[in-house]
């Protein structure tokens, strides 16, 4: 094989691998902008390893894994700088897709739901990849070890204590994909409709709405708790002038059914944590730095009520 066709061949394997690596760099990250940045340097250095003739890759994927993982660990403490100087409140960046289109979809293994984002933004770095790696994307201890650079031993305090955080923060009794689409709908016919008792039914007690704006757009900049302070606000804000003109759709955040929000003036990409039927969490990504992968024919499933209607 000439050095043009290895070189070929390897761009080949690399991209039919790229999907993955970047599934894995956007769980430890939490951005698609960032994860793009890290399976970009992946690539740089495969292509420096092989122009340099170093030691022969043996198996390409545990490669590619090992420097992503370490690259998206040393992008964590960054990124963490940055977040601190954020205005307002910080979600992850959405994974979005058309729910209509199950060649989208992500696999169940390798899901990351908005839920488990936001947890993840409580641990370490250390303790975010060691849980990615090994509870995600299945690595032994061992492999984990030799991305963040600890002993076996310690990796396993480490994902010992990330599932405890997991588990804590996560609900206890999750919804399937079918299950959240179904309360998803009950949500949005709710909301639509204006009907405050079919909304406060679908809405834990305890439910928390977090916004973030990134101070490019108005969004709430504290989370909000309480299911009638959170469905108030909701059909307010359907009844604002901004809304004329607004509409939704049904999409696919991070594996799970969301919404896909205009109202007028901005989008919004609305997710919900459900748990025992009821939505526990909703996060409304508002920031239009967030939302570049939106589908390319976004367009109104249903429209919001226009001014005058009761």
């Amino acid at each position: 094989m000439t050095d043009r066709e290895g070189a070929t061949d390897l761009a080949r394997r690399f991209e039919d691998l790229r999907p993955y690596l970047r599934r894995l760099a956007y769980s430890t990250l939490g951005s698609l902008a960032d994860a793009d940045d890290v399976v970009q340097e992946a690539w740089l250095r495969l292509q420096r390893q092989q122009e340099s003739g170093g030691v022969p890759i043996d198996n390409l994927r545990a490669w590619l894994t090992t420097v992503t993982g370490r690259l998206a660990l040393d992008q964590l403490g960054s990124a963490r700088v940055r977040r601190e100087q954020y205005v307002g409140e910080w979600l992850p960046e959405p994974a979005v897709s058309d729910w209509e289109d199950p060649a989208d979809r992500i696999s169940q293994d390798e899901r990351v739901t908005m839920a488990l984002l936001v947890v993840l933004e409580s641990l370490s770095p250390a303790e975010r990849t060691a849980f990615v790696l090994q509870d995600v994307f299945g690595m032994s201890g061992p492999e984990v070890a030799e991305v963040v650079g600890r002993t076996p031993a310690a990796v396993r305090q480490l994902a010992s204590r990330a599932r405890k955080r997991v588990e804590d923060g996560t609900p206890r009794f999750p919804a399937s994909p079918d299950e959240q689409e179904k309360v998803v709908s009950a949500f949005s016919v709710a909301w639509r409709s204006g009907d405050m008792s079919a909304l406060l039914g679908v809405l834990d007690d305890r439910v928390t709405l977090t916004a973030d704006g990134g101070g490019k757009v108005p969004a709430i900049r504290k989370p909000v708790a309480g299911a009638e302070v959170i469905a108030k606000m909701l059909l307010g804000w359907y009844h604002l002038p901004a809304a004329e003109g607004g509409w939704g759709r049904t999409i696919e955040v991070n594996g799970m059914a969301g919404l896909l929000v205009f109202d007028g003036q901005h989008h919004g990409v609305f997710s919900f944590t459900v748990d025992a039927d009821r939505i526990t969490a909703i996060h409304v990504v508002r920031n239009p730095d967030k939302l570049r992968d939106l589908p390319a024919d976004a367009g109104a499933e249903w429209v919001l009520r226009e001014s005058g209607e009761s």
